[in-house]
């Protein structure tokens, strides 16, 4: 069974009809960039809703997302992780089975399409855990597109494999030593690229942050993703899941899988943040859960800021959810309510890579294991009649090496 990868069309109503002709999530988003950024952001709104409206782009992009990535991406039983809670069945959404290991692939690409639909012939993108940098290289790679990734320094240090990768598929990584030395000091160097370059390089963001329409755009090219589970829910449980539950950094991942189920008013979202050390200040990376509504990289959301409106420093164990911001129209969720948002300690998170590894032999993505450590206990709670997803969104071979390294300088083994 192959569910439609065609964007659907929007509700009459609703929490889903959104965002507004001026990129607005109620009252998030937007767009506040500077002028020289206006033009470029108005050619690329002009070219999405084109290609929206052309067969042919569609037809194009759903070729790649199957022969190319492999989708649909499978729903995998857990049954080991299941026993082991006790309660609920947990399913994983297998994304870390597409090419590149991860989810990011479904937006590079199409992307990737659109900045040849406009004439640029260079691309620029910003990357943390690096899938979203594997993912842009690849892309650029499939389409003979000269590539530059920004990455703190920081971050090349953690996810050292995914930097070997985008190099090899001929992009240049650029390490970013400014600020924090990680994820939100990668965007901005890209944004500075990106003003001194727009009229031959397109930007491709990797997550629903950003100015309008980036969320939008973002959110749409991912949301196969919940097209897929919400046909195979159907074809294999025999009806909807009850929950679903993704991790949210900038939120890219459970846009996509949340985006398709905001009307499905039966089913439970859960947006799992990072939790990092603590909930004091520069101990987590929690937007949602600690944050104020504020300006970040061109959107108006919620984001970790101090008294005077400084973005704080952030923390997680996680390179990918290491961000002080989070999507707006994840913000928008949270406001109205439709999704739940909670976090999930680094402890907690090595400990679930840990479970999942070894009763189903998944490595799953630090990112990722936010979100199953919360699973696992929500379905201990739940009764067994009721069915948990878990959008699996990366594998976890990038993060081996930083998760030895953590555990070597605390003096333990291998968990």
């Amino acid at each position: 069974m192959t569910p439609p990868t065609a964007a659907p069309p929007l509700p009459a109503g609703g929490i889903a009809q959104v965002p507004d002709v001026h990129g607005r999530f109620g009252r998030f988003g937007g767009r506040y960039v500077p002028e020289t950024l206006s033009a470029a952001l108005d050619q690329l709104t002009a070219a999405y809703e084109e290609a929206r409206a052309d067969p042919a782009f569609q037809a194009e992009l759903d070729q790649l997302l199957a022969a190319f990535v492999g989708r649909p991406t499978p729903l995998l039983f857990a049954k080991r992780l299941t026993d082991y809670a006790g309660g609920a069945q947990i399913w994983l959404k297998r994304e870390d089975l597409g090419h590149t290991g991860a989810h990011k692939i479904n937006n590079t690409l199409g992307q990737a399409l659109l900045a040849i639909r406009m004439g640029k012939s260079r691309i620029i993108a910003e990357t943390g855990a690096g899938q979203h940098g594997v993912a842009t290289a690849t892309a650029c790679a499939r389409f003979g597109l000269d590539c530059v990734v920004y990455m703190g320094s920081e971050d090349v240090r953690r996810q050292e494999p995914n930097v070997r990768s985008m190099k090899m598929m001929g992009a240049e990584v650029r390490p970013v030593e400014s600020g924090s030395r990680t994820l939100r000091d990668a965007i901005n160097e890209a944004m500075r690229d990106w003003m001194g370059s727009v009229e031959t390089t397109h930007y491709i963001i990797g997550s629903v942050v950003g100015p309008h329409p980036f969320p939008r755009i973002v959110r749409d090219f991912q949301s196969v993703i919940g097209r897929e589970t919400l046909a195979f829910c159907r074809k294999e449980i025999g009806r909807d899941p009850d929950c679903v539950v993704a991790c949210v950094g900038g939120g890219s991942n459970a846009a996509g899988m949340f985006y398709p189920l905001v009307e499905h008013a039966s089913i439970r979202l859960v947006g799992v943040e990072a939790g990092g050390r603590s909930g004091r200040p520069g101990d987590h990376a929690a937007s949602l859960s600690f944050g104020s509504p504020g300006i970040l990289h061109g959107s108006l959301s919620y984001v970790l800021q101090d008294g005077d409106g400084q973005t704080a420093d952030v923390h997680s164990v996680s390179a990918g959810l290491d961000y002080p911001g989070v999507g707006p129209e994840h913000a928008w969720w949270h406001d109205t309510k439709r999704v739940e948002y909670t976090s999930v300690t680094d402890t907690a998170a090595l400990a679930a890579f840990d479970l999942v590894a070894r009763r189903e032999g998944i490595l799953p993505a630090l990112e990722t294991s936010h979100a199953l450590a919360w699973a696992v206990e929500e379905a201990a709670r739940r009764p067994a009649s009721e069915h948990i997803v878990v959008c699996l969104s990366g594998r976890g071979e990038k993060d081996a090496a930083e998760i030895a390294r953590l555990r070597a300088a605390a003096g333990g083994g291998h968990g």
